[in-house]
Protein backbone atom coordinates (compact mmCIF):
# COMPACT_ATOMS: atom_id res chain seq x y z
CA UNK A 1 0.00 0.00 0.00
CA UNK A 2 0.63 3.61 -0.64
CA UNK A 3 1.75 6.23 1.98
CA UNK A 4 -1.78 7.82 2.64
CA UNK A 5 -2.53 11.01 3.97
CA UNK A 6 -5.21 11.54 6.88
CA UNK A 7 -7.66 14.28 5.31
CA UNK A 8 -7.71 16.04 8.80
CA UNK A 9 -3.92 16.79 8.13
CA UNK A 10 -4.31 17.52 4.48
CA UNK A 11 -7.21 20.09 4.87
CA UNK A 12 -5.05 21.78 8.03
CA UNK A 13 -1.69 22.03 6.36
CA UNK A 14 -4.26 23.05 2.50
CA UNK A 15 -1.26 25.48 1.30
CA UNK A 16 1.53 23.31 1.81
CA UNK A 17 -0.06 20.51 -0.20
CA UNK A 18 -1.72 22.46 -2.77
CA UNK A 19 0.18 21.53 -6.46
CA UNK A 20 1.67 18.55 -4.97
CA UNK A 21 0.86 14.56 -5.69
CA UNK A 22 -1.15 13.01 -2.47
CA UNK A 23 -2.67 9.60 -1.41
CA UNK A 24 -6.24 9.41 0.82
CA UNK A 25 -7.80 6.49 1.86
CA UNK A 26 -11.49 6.42 2.59
CA UNK A 27 -14.92 5.94 1.92
CA UNK A 28 -17.34 7.30 -0.36
CA UNK A 29 -19.90 9.01 1.23
CA UNK A 30 -21.71 10.71 -2.20
CA UNK A 31 -20.64 10.72 -6.24
CA UNK A 32 -22.60 13.31 -7.92
CA UNK A 33 -22.09 13.33 -12.05
CA UNK A 34 -21.95 16.46 -14.53
CA UNK A 35 -22.99 16.46 -18.13
CA UNK A 36 -19.21 17.55 -18.57
CA UNK A 37 -18.02 14.65 -18.18
CA UNK A 38 -16.73 15.00 -14.47
CA UNK A 39 -17.65 13.40 -10.80
CA UNK A 40 -17.33 14.71 -7.62
CA UNK A 41 -16.89 11.85 -4.39
CA UNK A 42 -16.86 12.99 -1.41
CA UNK A 43 -14.19 11.10 0.67
CA UNK A 44 -14.14 10.26 4.44
CA UNK A 45 -11.34 8.83 6.36
CA UNK A 46 -12.77 9.40 10.00
CA UNK A 47 -10.39 11.67 11.04
CA UNK A 48 -12.69 14.67 10.84
CA UNK A 49 -16.17 15.82 10.07
CA UNK A 50 -15.52 17.26 6.91
CA UNK A 51 -15.03 15.51 3.47
CA UNK A 52 -12.34 16.13 0.70
CA UNK A 53 -14.07 16.13 -2.57
CA UNK A 54 -12.13 13.79 -5.17
CA UNK A 55 -12.34 15.32 -9.03
CA UNK A 56 -12.92 12.27 -11.58
CA UNK A 57 -12.98 13.19 -15.38
CA UNK A 58 -14.70 10.22 -16.80
CA UNK A 59 -13.45 10.32 -20.53
CA UNK A 60 -9.90 9.07 -18.84
CA UNK A 61 -9.59 4.83 -19.44
CA UNK A 62 -8.20 4.29 -15.89
CA UNK A 63 -10.97 5.85 -14.11
CA UNK A 64 -13.66 5.40 -16.32
CA UNK A 65 -13.54 1.63 -15.56
CA UNK A 66 -14.53 2.16 -12.03
CA UNK A 67 -16.75 5.92 -12.18
CA UNK A 68 -19.83 4.27 -12.56
CA UNK A 69 -20.02 1.36 -9.93
CA UNK A 70 -18.41 3.93 -6.98
CA UNK A 71 -21.32 4.80 -4.68
CA UNK A 72 -22.02 5.29 -0.97
CA UNK A 73 -19.89 3.40 1.05
CA UNK A 74 -17.47 2.01 -1.41
CA UNK A 75 -13.64 2.11 0.23
CA UNK A 76 -10.96 3.57 -1.96
CA UNK A 77 -7.48 4.87 -2.17
CA UNK A 78 -7.08 7.73 -4.47
CA UNK A 79 -3.61 8.79 -5.74
CA UNK A 80 -4.04 12.85 -7.38
CA UNK A 81 -3.07 16.39 -7.29
CA UNK A 82 -4.65 18.49 -4.92
CA UNK A 83 -5.30 22.22 -5.89
CA UNK A 84 -7.34 24.74 -4.97
CA UNK A 85 -11.09 24.67 -4.73
CA UNK A 86 -13.40 27.03 -6.93
CA UNK A 87 -16.48 25.53 -4.66
CA UNK A 88 -17.97 26.80 -1.60
CA UNK A 89 -17.23 26.01 2.01
CA UNK A 90 -13.96 24.29 0.70
CA UNK A 91 -10.30 25.52 0.15
CA UNK A 92 -8.81 22.73 -1.88
CA UNK A 93 -9.62 19.24 -3.81
CA UNK A 94 -7.77 16.46 -4.95
CA UNK A 95 -7.80 15.92 -8.96
CA UNK A 96 -7.66 12.08 -9.48
CA UNK A 97 -4.64 10.76 -11.21
CA UNK A 98 -5.99 7.06 -10.32
CA UNK A 99 -8.34 5.22 -8.05
CA UNK A 100 -8.12 1.75 -6.61
CA UNK A 101 -11.64 -0.02 -5.06
CA UNK A 102 -10.97 -1.95 -2.13
CA UNK A 103 -14.54 -2.72 -1.76
CA UNK A 104 -17.72 -2.24 -3.30
CA UNK A 105 -20.80 -1.50 -1.28
CA UNK A 106 -24.10 -2.59 -2.76
CA UNK A 107 -26.68 0.55 -3.08
CA UNK A 108 -29.63 -1.80 -3.16
CA UNK A 109 -28.76 -3.16 0.21
CA UNK A 110 -26.15 -0.41 1.62
CA UNK A 111 -28.12 1.22 4.85
CA UNK A 112 -26.33 4.48 5.27
CA UNK A 113 -27.50 5.97 2.33
CA UNK A 114 -27.68 10.42 2.02
CA UNK A 115 -30.31 11.36 4.13
CA UNK A 116 -30.90 11.70 8.13
CA UNK A 117 -31.24 7.96 10.05
CA UNK A 118 -32.78 8.16 13.55
CA UNK A 119 -30.67 6.92 16.50
CA UNK A 120 -32.94 3.97 17.12
CA UNK A 121 -32.57 2.65 13.75
CA UNK A 122 -28.51 3.14 13.76
CA UNK A 123 -28.06 0.95 17.06
CA UNK A 124 -29.35 -2.12 15.34
CA UNK A 125 -26.25 -1.12 12.78
CA UNK A 126 -23.82 -0.64 15.51
CA UNK A 127 -21.16 -1.91 12.91
CA UNK A 128 -21.70 0.85 10.87
CA UNK A 129 -23.00 4.10 12.38
CA UNK A 130 -19.59 5.24 13.35
CA UNK A 131 -19.45 6.02 9.68
CA UNK A 132 -22.54 8.81 10.18
CA UNK A 133 -21.77 12.20 11.12
CA UNK A 134 -22.93 12.46 13.86
CA UNK A 135 -21.14 9.06 15.41
CA UNK A 136 -17.81 9.75 14.23
CA UNK A 137 -17.82 13.18 16.22
CA UNK A 138 -18.67 11.60 19.29
CA UNK A 139 -15.91 8.74 18.44
CA UNK A 140 -13.28 11.68 18.23
CA UNK A 141 -14.59 13.96 20.53
CA UNK A 142 -14.72 10.56 23.62
CA UNK A 143 -10.91 10.16 22.37
CA UNK A 144 -10.28 13.51 22.65
CA UNK A 145 -11.52 13.44 26.29
CA UNK A 146 -9.93 10.58 27.40
CA UNK A 147 -6.56 11.92 26.26
CA UNK A 148 -7.03 15.10 27.77
CA UNK A 149 -7.98 13.21 30.94
CA UNK A 150 -4.96 11.54 31.20
CA UNK A 151 -3.10 14.80 30.10
CA UNK A 152 -4.81 16.20 33.33
CA UNK A 153 -4.26 13.69 36.03
CA UNK A 154 -0.29 13.35 34.71
CA UNK A 155 0.10 16.71 34.91
CA UNK A 156 -1.33 16.98 38.53
CA UNK A 157 1.32 14.07 39.65
CA UNK A 158 -1.57 11.49 39.40
CA UNK A 159 -0.34 7.69 39.20
CA UNK A 160 -2.20 5.66 36.76
CA UNK A 161 -3.17 2.15 37.95
CA UNK A 162 -5.25 -0.67 37.00
CA UNK A 163 -7.64 -1.88 39.37
CA UNK A 164 -9.49 -5.50 38.99
CA UNK A 165 -12.26 -5.88 36.58
CA UNK A 166 -13.17 -9.12 38.60
CA UNK A 167 -14.02 -8.51 42.23
CA UNK A 168 -15.20 -10.01 45.37
CA UNK A 169 -16.82 -6.11 46.73
CA UNK A 170 -19.53 -4.30 46.06
CA UNK A 171 -18.34 -1.16 46.36
CA UNK A 172 -21.48 0.67 46.41
CA UNK A 173 -23.29 -1.98 48.31
CA UNK A 174 -26.65 -1.96 45.97
CA UNK A 175 -26.24 -5.13 45.13
CA UNK A 176 -26.66 -4.13 41.49
CA UNK A 177 -23.69 -6.52 40.04
CA UNK A 178 -22.69 -9.06 37.36
CA UNK A 179 -21.83 -12.25 38.70
CA UNK A 180 -18.97 -13.76 37.19
CA UNK A 181 -18.87 -17.77 37.21
CA UNK A 182 -17.44 -20.63 35.66
CA UNK A 183 -20.52 -23.09 36.42
CA UNK A 184 -23.35 -24.31 34.22
CA UNK A 185 -26.33 -22.34 33.66
CA UNK A 186 -28.28 -25.70 34.39
CA UNK A 187 -25.88 -27.13 37.42
CA UNK A 188 -28.74 -27.74 39.80
CA UNK A 189 -28.90 -25.53 43.12
CA UNK A 190 -27.53 -27.07 46.45
CA UNK A 191 -28.34 -26.31 49.98
CA UNK A 192 -24.26 -25.88 50.23
CA UNK A 193 -23.25 -22.67 48.91
CA UNK A 194 -20.12 -23.33 49.82
CA UNK A 195 -19.60 -26.87 48.01
CA UNK A 196 -20.79 -25.41 45.18
CA UNK A 197 -18.86 -22.06 45.03
CA UNK A 198 -15.86 -24.52 45.76
CA UNK A 199 -16.15 -26.02 42.35
CA UNK A 200 -15.95 -22.58 40.54
CA UNK A 201 -13.20 -21.14 39.06
CA UNK A 202 -12.32 -18.46 41.94
CA UNK A 203 -14.00 -21.03 44.46
CA UNK A 204 -15.59 -17.61 46.16
CA UNK A 205 -18.58 -15.15 44.87
CA UNK A 206 -16.90 -13.20 42.62
CA UNK A 207 -18.63 -10.11 40.21
CA UNK A 208 -17.79 -7.87 37.55
CA UNK A 209 -16.31 -4.35 39.26
CA UNK A 210 -18.93 -1.40 39.75
CA UNK A 211 -15.88 0.70 41.34
CA UNK A 212 -12.29 0.58 41.34
CA UNK A 213 -12.38 2.82 44.38
CA UNK A 214 -11.73 0.26 47.06
CA UNK A 215 -8.89 -0.80 45.27
CA UNK A 216 -7.53 2.89 44.65
CA UNK A 217 -7.21 3.71 48.04
CA UNK A 218 -5.10 0.74 48.82
CA UNK A 219 -2.03 2.83 46.34
CA UNK A 220 -3.48 6.29 47.10
CA UNK A 221 -2.43 5.57 50.93
CA UNK A 222 0.93 4.26 49.33
CA UNK A 223 1.53 6.79 46.66
CA UNK A 224 0.06 9.55 47.35
CA UNK A 225 -2.14 10.52 44.37
CA UNK A 226 -3.38 8.01 42.14
CA UNK A 227 -6.39 7.42 39.40
CA UNK A 228 -7.83 4.87 37.26
CA UNK A 229 -9.68 4.94 34.26
CA UNK A 230 -11.51 2.06 33.07
CA UNK A 231 -14.82 -0.27 32.46
CA UNK A 232 -17.30 -0.56 35.12
CA UNK A 233 -21.26 -2.82 35.33
CA UNK A 234 -23.84 -2.10 36.93
CA UNK A 235 -26.92 -4.99 36.74
CA UNK A 236 -29.07 -1.94 37.39
CA UNK A 237 -33.03 -2.94 35.57
CA UNK A 238 -33.52 1.00 34.29
CA UNK A 239 -33.94 1.32 30.81
CA UNK A 240 -33.27 5.39 31.07
CA UNK A 241 -31.32 7.29 28.56
CA UNK A 242 -29.23 7.96 31.61
CA UNK A 243 -28.26 4.62 32.67
CA UNK A 244 -25.92 1.94 31.19
CA UNK A 245 -25.24 -1.82 32.39
CA UNK A 246 -21.41 -1.01 31.46
CA UNK A 247 -19.83 2.34 30.99
CA UNK A 248 -16.46 3.81 31.77
CA UNK A 249 -15.46 5.51 34.72
CA UNK A 250 -12.18 7.76 35.98
CA UNK A 251 -11.69 7.69 39.52
CA UNK A 252 -9.11 9.38 41.46
CA UNK A 253 -7.85 9.01 44.91
CA UNK A 254 -5.45 11.76 47.08
CA UNK A 255 -4.13 10.91 50.25
CA UNK A 256 -4.10 13.94 52.77
CA UNK A 257 -7.20 14.96 50.75
CA UNK A 258 -10.39 16.47 52.51
CA UNK A 259 -13.63 17.07 50.87
CA UNK A 260 -12.53 20.87 49.90
CA UNK A 261 -9.41 19.31 47.99
CA UNK A 262 -11.79 16.68 46.32
CA UNK A 263 -13.84 19.25 44.79
CA UNK A 264 -11.04 22.15 44.02
CA UNK A 265 -9.73 19.05 42.04
CA UNK A 266 -13.27 17.94 40.31
CA UNK A 267 -13.29 21.77 39.42
CA UNK A 268 -9.95 21.87 37.85
CA UNK A 269 -10.52 18.52 35.60
CA UNK A 270 -13.66 19.18 34.43
CA UNK A 271 -12.40 23.06 33.25
CA UNK A 272 -9.48 21.18 31.80
CA UNK A 273 -11.05 18.86 29.61
CA UNK A 274 -13.57 21.70 28.07
CA UNK A 275 -10.96 23.32 27.13
CA UNK A 276 -8.93 21.34 25.51
CA UNK A 277 -11.70 20.25 23.45
CA UNK A 278 -12.66 24.20 22.62
CA UNK A 279 -9.04 24.46 21.71
CA UNK A 280 -8.49 20.95 19.46
CA UNK A 281 -12.28 20.06 19.10
CA UNK A 282 -13.66 22.89 17.43
CA UNK A 283 -15.13 21.71 13.89
CA UNK A 284 -16.69 18.44 15.67
CA UNK A 285 -18.20 21.02 18.50
CA UNK A 286 -19.15 23.05 15.68
CA UNK A 287 -21.19 20.44 14.36
CA UNK A 288 -22.92 19.52 17.52
CA UNK A 289 -23.70 23.22 18.36
CA UNK A 290 -25.77 23.03 14.92
CA UNK A 291 -27.65 20.32 14.82
CA UNK A 292 -27.97 18.93 18.35
CA UNK A 293 -27.76 21.77 21.27
CA UNK A 294 -28.19 25.19 19.23
CA UNK A 295 -25.93 27.63 21.86
CA UNK A 296 -23.54 24.30 23.11
CA UNK A 297 -19.83 25.83 22.84
CA UNK A 298 -21.43 29.40 24.23
CA UNK A 299 -22.40 27.38 27.39
CA UNK A 300 -19.22 25.47 27.09
CA UNK A 301 -17.14 28.51 26.93
CA UNK A 302 -18.74 29.94 30.57
CA UNK A 303 -18.11 26.92 32.03
CA UNK A 304 -14.60 27.10 31.38
CA UNK A 305 -14.67 30.11 33.55
CA UNK A 306 -17.45 29.76 35.78
CA UNK A 307 -16.95 28.31 39.85
CA UNK A 308 -19.10 25.76 40.87
CA UNK A 309 -21.97 26.86 42.67
CA UNK A 310 -21.15 24.97 46.20
CA UNK A 311 -24.43 23.86 48.42
CA UNK A 312 -25.51 21.80 50.94
CA UNK A 313 -28.07 18.71 50.32
CA UNK A 314 -30.05 20.88 53.04
CA UNK A 315 -29.76 24.51 51.13
CA UNK A 316 -30.20 22.29 47.37
CA UNK A 317 -34.01 20.81 49.19
CA UNK A 318 -35.12 23.97 50.55
CA UNK A 319 -34.55 25.44 47.19
CA UNK A 320 -37.01 22.86 45.15
CA UNK A 321 -39.38 23.30 47.67
CA UNK A 322 -40.13 26.80 47.13
CA UNK A 323 -39.98 26.75 43.54
CA UNK A 324 -43.07 25.54 43.00
CA UNK A 325 -41.92 23.73 40.01
CA UNK A 326 -44.16 20.42 38.84
CA UNK A 327 -41.61 17.93 39.91
CA UNK A 328 -42.61 14.23 38.98
CA UNK A 329 -40.82 13.04 42.15
CA UNK A 330 -41.53 14.76 45.40
CA UNK A 331 -38.71 16.55 47.30
CA UNK A 332 -38.15 15.98 50.97
CA UNK A 333 -35.07 15.91 53.17
CA UNK A 334 -33.62 12.48 52.90
CA UNK A 335 -34.77 11.56 49.65
CA UNK A 336 -32.64 11.49 46.35
CA UNK A 337 -32.09 14.42 44.12
CA UNK A 338 -33.81 12.97 40.66
CA UNK A 339 -32.37 13.90 37.63
CA UNK A 340 -35.24 16.97 37.02
CA UNK A 341 -33.84 18.15 40.38
CA UNK A 342 -30.37 18.26 39.60
CA UNK A 343 -31.39 19.98 36.02
CA UNK A 344 -33.33 22.54 37.74
CA UNK A 345 -30.48 23.72 40.16
CA UNK A 346 -27.95 24.18 37.17
CA UNK A 347 -30.36 25.69 34.58
CA UNK A 348 -32.49 27.53 36.57
CA UNK A 349 -31.75 28.54 40.06
CA UNK A 350 -28.33 29.17 39.62
CA UNK A 351 -27.07 28.97 35.88
CA UNK A 352 -23.84 27.89 36.04
CA UNK A 353 -22.65 23.80 37.83
CA UNK A 354 -23.77 23.05 41.16
CA UNK A 355 -22.14 20.66 43.49
CA UNK A 356 -24.00 20.29 46.37
CA UNK A 357 -22.07 18.21 49.82
CA UNK A 358 -23.15 16.92 52.71
CA UNK A 359 -25.64 13.95 51.71
CA UNK A 360 -27.80 12.43 54.67
CA UNK A 361 -25.66 9.53 56.08
CA UNK A 362 -28.81 7.09 55.10
CA UNK A 363 -28.26 8.61 51.19
CA UNK A 364 -24.52 7.46 50.96
CA UNK A 365 -22.37 4.35 50.59
CA UNK A 366 -20.75 3.18 53.69
CA UNK A 367 -17.18 4.41 52.91
CA UNK A 368 -18.27 8.07 52.93
CA UNK A 369 -16.69 9.72 56.36
CA UNK A 370 -19.41 10.67 58.66
CA UNK A 371 -19.62 14.16 59.62
CA UNK A 372 -19.67 16.09 63.10
CA UNK A 373 -23.17 16.21 63.10
CA UNK A 374 -23.72 12.54 62.84
CA UNK A 375 -26.66 12.97 60.27
CA UNK A 376 -24.86 13.78 57.48
CA UNK A 377 -21.69 12.27 55.21
CA UNK A 378 -18.76 14.47 53.50
CA UNK A 379 -20.33 13.82 50.41
CA UNK A 380 -20.57 15.77 46.96
CA UNK A 381 -22.62 15.71 43.76
CA UNK A 382 -21.23 17.68 41.01
CA UNK A 383 -23.95 19.00 38.26
CA UNK A 384 -24.19 20.18 35.61
CA UNK A 385 -26.37 21.92 32.79
CA UNK A 386 -28.09 19.56 30.39
CA UNK A 387 -26.67 16.29 32.07
CA UNK A 388 -27.22 16.50 36.09
CA UNK A 389 -24.62 14.28 38.06
CA UNK A 390 -21.28 13.82 36.43
CA UNK A 391 -19.30 13.56 39.31
CA UNK A 392 -19.92 11.34 42.38
CA UNK A 393 -17.13 11.83 45.19
CA UNK A 394 -16.38 11.66 48.67
CA UNK A 395 -14.05 12.31 51.50
CA UNK A 396 -13.43 8.57 52.56
CA UNK A 397 -13.94 7.90 56.30
CA UNK A 398 -10.51 7.12 57.57
CA UNK A 399 -11.61 6.24 61.33
CA UNK A 400 -11.82 2.18 61.60
CA UNK A 401 -14.23 2.78 64.49
CA UNK A 402 -16.48 4.78 62.47
CA UNK A 403 -16.35 2.64 59.44
CA UNK A 404 -17.07 -0.44 61.75
CA UNK A 405 -20.14 1.54 62.49
CA UNK A 406 -20.91 2.56 58.91
CA UNK A 407 -20.48 -1.34 57.92
CA UNK A 408 -23.06 -2.74 60.90
CA UNK A 409 -25.61 0.04 59.97
CA UNK A 410 -25.33 -0.54 56.37
CA UNK A 411 -25.68 -4.64 56.44
CA UNK A 412 -21.85 -4.50 55.34
CA UNK A 413 -19.87 -7.85 56.19
CA UNK A 414 -16.87 -6.39 58.29
CA UNK A 415 -15.45 -10.20 57.31
CA UNK A 416 -15.83 -9.33 53.53
CA UNK A 417 -13.66 -6.07 53.96
CA UNK A 418 -10.97 -7.30 56.08
CA UNK A 419 -8.32 -5.35 53.96
CA UNK A 420 -10.24 -2.25 53.84
CA UNK A 421 -10.71 -1.91 57.53
CA UNK A 422 -7.05 -2.83 58.25
CA UNK A 423 -6.05 0.05 55.76
CA UNK A 424 -7.75 2.61 58.61
CA UNK A 425 -5.06 1.02 61.34
CA UNK A 426 -1.67 0.98 59.48
CA UNK A 427 -1.32 4.62 59.14
CA UNK A 428 -4.71 5.72 57.88
CA UNK A 429 -4.59 9.09 56.58
CA UNK A 430 -7.65 11.95 55.59
CA UNK A 431 -8.04 11.07 51.67
CA UNK A 432 -10.90 11.78 49.01
CA UNK A 433 -11.42 10.67 45.68
CA UNK A 434 -14.49 11.06 43.40
CA UNK A 435 -15.80 8.73 40.23
CA UNK A 436 -16.44 10.97 37.05
CA UNK A 437 -18.58 8.89 33.92
CA UNK A 438 -17.12 9.14 30.81
CA UNK A 439 -19.95 8.92 28.71
CA UNK A 440 -22.02 11.70 31.09
CA UNK A 441 -19.24 13.81 29.83
CA UNK A 442 -19.88 12.99 26.95
CA UNK A 443 -23.51 13.74 26.94
CA UNK A 444 -22.07 17.66 28.43
CA UNK A 445 -19.90 18.63 25.78
CA UNK A 446 -21.85 16.93 22.83
CA UNK A 447 -25.80 17.91 23.98
CA UNK A 448 -26.80 14.25 23.29
CA UNK A 449 -29.58 13.20 25.21
CA UNK A 450 -29.40 9.63 25.40
CA UNK A 451 -26.27 7.92 26.80
CA UNK A 452 -26.71 5.10 24.32
CA UNK A 453 -25.12 7.71 21.57
CA UNK A 454 -21.97 8.45 23.11
CA UNK A 455 -20.73 4.95 24.10
CA UNK A 456 -19.62 2.50 21.02
CA UNK A 457 -21.37 -0.65 22.09
CA UNK A 458 -24.21 -0.03 24.53
CA UNK A 459 -25.71 -2.37 27.02
CA UNK A 460 -28.57 -2.28 28.36
CA UNK A 461 -31.12 -4.56 29.59
CA UNK A 462 -32.04 -6.92 26.87
CA UNK A 463 -29.31 -5.49 24.64
CA UNK A 464 -25.57 -7.05 24.71
CA UNK A 465 -25.59 -7.29 20.53
CA UNK A 466 -22.16 -6.96 18.82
Amino acid sequence: MNKALRIAHILRNASAFQGKDVVVQGWVRTRRDSKAGISFLEVNDGSCLTNLQVILERDRPNLAAVVERLTTGSSVEVHGTLTPSPGKGQSVELLAGNIFVYGWADPARYPLQKKRHSFEFLRTIAHLRPRTNTLGAVARLRNRLSYALHTFFQEEGFFYIHTPIITTSDCEGAGDIFRVTTLHPAQPPTSNPEALYAQDFFQKPTFLTVSGQLQAEIYALALGKVYTFGPTFRAENSNTSRHLAEFWMVEPEMAFADLQDDLALAQRCLQYVVSDLLENSWEDLQFFERFVEPGLNESLKAFKEQPFEVISYTEAVNILKKCKEPFAFPVAWGADLQSEHERYLTEKAFQRPVAVIDFPRDLKPFYMRVNDDGKTVAAMDVLVPRVGEIIGGSQREDRRDMLLEQMHRKGISPEAYAWYLELREYGSAPHSGFGLGLERLVQFVTGLGNIREVIPFPRTPGHADF
